[in-house]
């Protein structure tokens, strides 16, 4: 990607840390409900962010891996993921490390089966499918899946499988509808990482959703999802589905007028089409931390105090 500096080359940069909030804030969602519902383990939880914060480590890895693979990064755009093609990272090192993410997860896995059931293996399968078939052993990435993956993956069955390792309950609607805004954001997170590579990813003939559709239909559908979680918030919460103190997370509008200004300068600028996933990532993780506030003040600290 001309005009952008690479970025250092090296395990900080294939695990990815920042992205974390794909994992973090689900889990963050549904401890919060599991806490108002009386029914909280701080082990438990810590487990559950521990094995999330491992799959999306192992769906990081193991995409770069697959990329690398499938002849998609190259020396030409090391920009966006330079650890393989530029030799500092070996490839079997990263597969390696992305299977070991995985194989934690399992063993964390057993203990949920020992707390809570043999249930839990509905969303553990689902979840380490989700991570390790991305870009290699199936690559739905390349078949346009991958939005639909996050949406489903780390949108709504993160925080239900959170749900249920802390109270038992298999399902829960309140979990279900207040994961919605979120999940409409993250997915939006991959968007822009499929409209950032969109000229890229043609060139080599890589079959994301974005890449499926013109460039300008991308970027409708990036600040879609970008846009969409805000009027949903409000509508769960005049629906008496979401506490009134999750307002709080509208304050990221100022975030999203960011994402959006420069969302208007990508198609010709080189800086604002690699910010479209940075600042997706800054919306993301302000709007879900700040909504699990917002929740917790309105369901656990006011009714203390009033």
């Amino acid at each position: 990607m001309s005009g952008v500096r690479p970025v250092k080359a090296g395990w900080f940069n294939a695990f990815r840390p920042w992205t974390l909030h794909g994992a973090v804030v689900p889990v963050l969602i549904g401890g919060a409900v599991a806490l108002h519902h009386g029914s909280f383990d701080i082990i438990m939880f810590i487990l559950v962010l521990i094995g999330g914060c491992l799959l999306q480590s192992a769906a990081n890895l193991l995409n770069t891996y697959g990329d690398f693979k499938n002849g998609i990064d190259t020396v030409e755009n090391e920009t966006r993921s330079p650890e393989l093609v530029t030799g500092v990272l070996k490839p079997k090192s990263v597969l390696k490390m992305g299977a070991a993410c995985i194989g934690i997860t399992c063993l964390i896995g057993l203990v949920f089966i020992w707390h809570c059931g043999w249930e839990i293996l509905i969303y553990g399968i689902l979840g380490i499918i989700g991570a390790g078939t991305y870009t290699v052993c199936g690559s739905y990435k390349y078949l346009g899946l991958g939005q639909a993956s996050v949406f489903l993956m780390m949108g709504l069955l993160m925080p239900l499988g959170t749900y249920y390792v802390l109270t038992g309950d298999l399902f829960s609607m309140e979990v279900f509808l207040l994961s919605l805004p979120n999940a409409f954001m993250i997915t939006g997170v991959l968007c822009g990482n499929e409209v950032r590579d969109y000229h890229e990813d043609k060139k080599s003939n890589v079959g994301t959703l974005s890449g499926r559709m013109s460039y300008e239909n991308a970027m409708r559908l990036y600040l879609f999802e970008n846009i969409v979680p805000f009027p949903l918030l409000i509508i769960l919460i005049v629906a008496g589905v979401a506490p009134l103190g999750c307002l709080l997370a509208l304050i990221t509008i100022y975030d999203l007028n960011k994402l959006y200004r420069n969302s208007l300068d990508a198609p010709t600028d080189p800086h604002a089409g690699f910010m479209l996933v940075p600042l997706c990532f800054k919306l993301n993780w302000h709007f879900g931390v700040l909504l699990v506030i917002g929740y917790l003040i309105q369901t656990e600290l006011l009714p203390l105090v009033i």
